[in-house]
């Protein structure tokens, strides 16, 4: 009798739904989806599964009658959410971010890229790779960032507006030890030159970091979480050509294998196969813990 009273519970349900019932469930399933695959590989995710334990916990208590355990459950979970948006309001920023990148763009014709824009990001990308090529040889540390959909203004301003077509040359210039703007970041912007000497962020969690990767590899992964940017990185103790993306950081470029990778992300980033090509071209790499 309680299978079938709940069956037809579920059946004059079905039957009172109408078509713009079915939308709105379709789209609220949709944004959630989309909301988990989001926070699933972030701190966001782990305090989620925290969530679901108290929401089981409270649900548990309050079948067995556990009055002061129910109590304490409900007082946590009434205050929690202004203890969590101060707690996790870095990645719930990212989270924004990444949804007003995306929100538009996919769907819109202004997101395609010019030709003029992939002219000069690839001619950047080459001049960027023969650059770390002869920077690593000789030891010099560098730090680029390749600005995409966030602006990095802030950053830009931080630093000397340059303005310049790129050149190995004038990179080597404004890494070589002895000059004004190599203590910094160069800030690229539409396959220009467009700072030089920039301070980026400090990593959200500096502490979870590699001891073993310096001030520079910290300010790209600083750099990475705050923004889409993609950050290239060349160590002035081992040579090491590295690249920071979404958070994390990739090692052991070779100046071939970063033209590849730096061109699916500038350039090539709108397909799904360069999508799933990038993440098997990633796998090579690997993946410093934070």
């Amino acid at each position: 009798m309680h299978l079938s009273g709940t069956l037809g519970s579920v059946w004059n349900v079905l039957k009172t739904l109408k078509p713009v019932d079915v939308i709105d469930i379709a789209l609220l399933s949709f944004i959630i989806f989309k909301l988990i695959k989001i926070i699933r590989e972030t701190r966001a995710g782990q305090l989620a599964k925290g969530i679901v334990f108290l929401l089981i916990a409270y649900f548990t208590c309050a079948v067995f009658k556990l009055k002061t355990m129910e109590f304490l459950l409900t007082v946590i979970l009434n205050n929690g959410f202004i203890a969590i948006l101060i707690m996790f309001q870095p990645e719930m920023r990212r989270t924004l971010e990444r949804v007003g990148r995306t929100s538009v763009s996919k769907f819109s014709f202004l997101s395609e890229h010019t030709e003029d824009y992939v002219t000069k990001w690839a001619n950047a990308i080459d001049v960027i790779c023969e650059s770390c090529e002869e920077l690593s040889a000789t030891k010099t540390g560098a730090l680029f960032v390749l600005e995409r959909k966030t602006r990095l203004g802030n950053e830009i301003y931080s630093g000397t507006i340059v303005d310049s077509k790129p050149s190995k040359e004038l990179f080597g210039t404004i890494f070589y030890p002895k000059t004004p703007l190599h203590d910094g970041a160069v800030i690229m912007r539409d396959g220009m030159i467009h700072a030089a000497a920039c301070y980026l962020p400090k990593p959200e969690r500096e502490e979870l970091i590699n001891k073993r990767l310096g001030t520079r590899h910290r300010a790209a992964i600083g750099m990475s979480e705050n923004s889409d940017a993609v950050i290239v990185v060349v160590s002035e103790e081992t040579g090491t050509i590295s690249v920071a993306v979404d958070g994390k950081i990739f090692r052991n470029f070779t100046p071939k294998s970063l033209g590849v990778f730096l061109n699916d992300l500038m350039i090539n980033d709108k397909s799904e196969e360069n999508q799933n090509r990038k993440k098997g071209f990633l796998q090579i790499f690997r993946r410093d813990k934070q």
